[in-house]
């Protein structure tokens, strides 16, 4: 098999993780290669993500770096084997690489947390609303991409619905709710699909008030495993999103979505200001 020219973040982040491996260990790569009965080079090419790994020889390091805890193991391991094929191999051609990756971990999570200061999160948008994002965006695409991309967004929210639900948390600012893209109706729709999302089960949304303290002001969104050390932190950008998957940068991110949490409304009725009656105050000069 030969080598990947652009590997996926999974192919990148399972090398990654094999580096850390390998550097727990204290091994240098022509040490780990000799360990494994490999050439030297193939290490290289395995911890940029150009090719993978054997469950055996990941084992076999795993054993070498006092790596006990046989559910991580076992999930980068089946990591590394995945083939990366799902709903989004249809648009490869159509929509940009890291959207693809994104849409991989979200069908992965178990849990996703997001917070959104200027924009309805992706997962909970109509599509009018997807279509009035895209279309006033800062680059000019084609009415064919722009197209592609609202259809991508829309079947990203089928993981909502799907066999294996993920936990979904967001706290979105006010700001983002304020903001009329193309017309009342459209955000009339768009705040009754946020009513209707908050009667689902697995989706807590809250809201940041405008009288709460100043927010953070770059969106973010943590997606997390079953195996929580795989956990990947997506910085949204316009040339170029960050993806993290450091366990500091993880944890950090964590602790700020659980102070966002503490600052934003409760998401249910539980007191006289919540984020529920919130969206309905704003919806309600929009019938």
């Amino acid at each position: 098999m030969g080598l990947r020219a652009n590997p996926t973040y999974r192919q990148r982040r399972f090398g990654a993780e094999v580096r850390k491996l390998r550097e727990r260990a204290k091994l240098s790569v022509g040490e780990s290669a000799a360990l494994m009965g490999m050439h030297q080079s193939h290490i290289s090419n395995v911890e940029s993500g150009r090719t993978s790994l054997s469950a055996e020889r990941l084992r076999r390091l795993a054993e070498e770096a006092g790596e006990l805890a046989t559910g991580y193991v076992e999930a980068l391991t089946a990591l590394g084997q995945q083939a990366g094929k799902g709903w989004w191999s249809l648009y490869r051609n159509s929509v940009r690489a890291p959207l693809l990756d994104f849409a991989e971990l979200e069908a992965g999570a178990e849990s996703i947390v997001c917070y959104e200061p200027l924009f309805v999160p992706g997962l909970l948008q109509t599509r009018a609303y997807a279509t009035a994002v895209h279309r006033g965006g800062y680059v000019e695409v084609s009415r064919c991409a722009e197209a592609a991309a609202v259809d991508f967004r829309m079947e990203r929210q089928r993981v909502l619905s799907g066999e294996r639900v993920p936990r979904f948390h967001a706290v979105v600012h006010e700001a983002a709710l304020r903001v009329t893209l193309g017309g009342r109706g459209l955000m009339r729709d768009q705040l009754r699909r946020l009513l209707d999302a908050c009667r689902l089960p697995d989706v807590t949304l809250q809201v940041l008030p405008f009288d709460g303290p100043v927010p953070f002001g770059a969106p973010f969104t943590v997606m997390m495993p079953p195996v929580r050390e795989l956990s990947t932190v997506v910085v949204p950008h316009v040339e170029n999103s960050l993806y993290l998957g450091e366990v500091d940068a993880v944890q950090r991110y964590t602790r700020m979505f659980a102070n966002l949490t503490e600052a934003a409304l409760p998401p249910v009725a539980r007191q006289s200001r919540d984020s529920v009656k919130l969206i309905e105050r704003l919806l309600y000069p929009l019938l």
